[in-house]
C-alpha cells in the first residue's frame, strides 16, 4: 500500500525551518540585499479561484526588510508537488492578489518536486496582443527534476541534504545518494530536532527496496569512520521508529479484528443492528470491547445489549 505523503506540508516545513539556508542555497544574489534578522512570516493567505469556485492557500510568505532600509519586501514561496496546466496563470493570480493586500513588492518563487515531466517549466505569464505586450508576470523557479544532486554534495547546506533527495537521479545511485545526503547532514551538526526533520525528510523520498539497502549499506560502510558512526545512528533511530509503528499497526489491527468478530457476533444473536449502534460499539475503548466479548452470551435482546452498554460508557 502507498504511504500518503502531505508533500507540500514537508516542504513548507523544510523551507520555513531553513528560510535563510534555502536563499542562499538558489538565490544567493538575494541575500546580498535582504536583513536576515527581519524575517517575519506571515499567516497564509487563502484564495477563491473566481472562475472554478476553488480555494488555494499560499505556501509561505515572509516580510522582510532591505538591507540597511526601513522598508519592507515579501518572499511568497509555492511548493508544488504535481504539474498543473494554468499554474502561470495561478502564480499570477496569487501575486495580484498580495499586492492588493500587503502592498509590499514581491519577490515570487516556486519550488516543484514532482518527478515528471523533465521538460523545463515555465516560469512566466504572459498576456500579448498582435500589436503590444500587456503583461510579463516572471517567477523564480527551483525544478528539482533539472538538478543534478551530485553538484551539490559538497554545499554545507541543510537544505542541499534534504533535497538531494528528490533531484534527478538515476535508479542505480539511489543507494548511493541516501548515503551522501546523510554523510552531508552528519558534518553540518545540527540540534536534534533540525536534524530529526531532514533525515526523516530524506527517508521519505528514497525510500530503499531490499537490494538497494544491501549497497546502502556498503556505502555507509566506505564514509570516514566518524561520518559513518553517526550515520548508522540515524539509521538505527529509522529502524527502531519503524518496529514502533509496526508494533502500532499491529496492535490496531489486532483490535479492529476483535471489534469485526464481536459485531458478527451481535449480528448472528440479535439480527443485523443499527448504524449508530455499530458505530457506538465501535468506538469502545479495547478493554470494554474484551468485556462485551464475555458478557453477549448472558445477553438475550437488543434492549439487554443496549442497557448494559450504558453501565459502561
Amino acid at each position: 500500500m502507498t504511504e500518503n505523503i502531505d508533500h507540500d506540508r514537508l516542504f513548507k516545513e523544510l523551507i520555513s525551518t531553513f528560510f535563510i539556508e534555502f536563499i542562499e542555497l538558489f538565490f544567493p544574489q538575494v541575500l546580498e540585499y535582504i536583513d536576515t534578522e527581519s524575517i517575519i512570516f506571515l499567516d497564509k493567505e487563502i484564495f477563491t479561484d473566481v472562475t472554478a469556485g476553488d480555494k488555494y492557500e499560499t505556501d509561505l510568505i515572509a516580510k522582510v526588510k532591505f538591507l540597511g532600509q526601513p522598508s519592507y519586501f515579501v518572499i511568497h514561496i509555492e511548493a508544488e508537488s504535481g504539474a498543473r496546466a494554468k499554474f502561470n496563470q495561478r502564480m499570477f493570480r496569487y501575486f495580484a492578489r498580495l499586492d492588493e493586500k500587503l502592498d509590499l513588492p514581491i519577490y515570487p518563487i516556486v519550488i516543484f518536486s514532482y518527478d515528471s515531466p523533465k521538460t523545463v517549466a515555465v516560469n512566466n505569464y504572459q498576456i500579448n496582443f498582435p500589436d503590444f505586450q500587456v503583461l510579463k508576470f516572471n517567477y523564480q523557479v527551483v525544478q528539482l527534476n533539472q538538478l543534478n544532486w551530485r553538484d551539490f554534495l559538497t554545499r554545507a547546506n541543510p537544505v542541499a541534504s534534504a533535497l538531494m533527495s528528490k533531484m534527478r537521479i538515476a535508479p542505480e545511485d539511489r543507494p548511493k545518494v541516501k548515503a551522501e545526503c546523510l554523510r552531508l547532514l552528519v558534518t553540518l551538526k545540527l540540534n536534534p530536532a533540525k536534524m530529526q526533520l531532514i533525515s526523516g525528510f530524506i527517508d521519505t523520498y528514497l525510500r530503499l527496496n531490499k537490494l538497494e539497502k544491501e549497497k546502502f549499506q556498503t556505502e555507509i560502510g566506505t564514509l570516514i569512520k566518524e561520518e559513518k558512526e553517526e550515520v548508522m545512528q540515524i539509521v538505527t533511530s529509522w529502524m527502531e521508529e519503524g518496529i514502533e509503528k509496526g508494533i502500532e499497526r499491529g496492535i490496531e489491527r489486532g483490535i479492529e479484528r476483535e471489534k469485526n468478530l464481536i459485531i458478527r457476533l451481535i449480528n448472528r444473536k440479535f439480527g443485523q443492528i443499527n448504524l449508530e449502534l455499530e458505530t457506538k460499539i465501535r468506538s469502545l475503548n479495547i478493554e470494554i470491547i474484551e468485556t462485551l466479548g464475555e458478557a453477549i452470551f448472558d445477553l438475550d435482546t437488543v434492549e439487554d445489549l443496549q442497557n448494559w452498554l450504558g453501565t459502561q460508557i
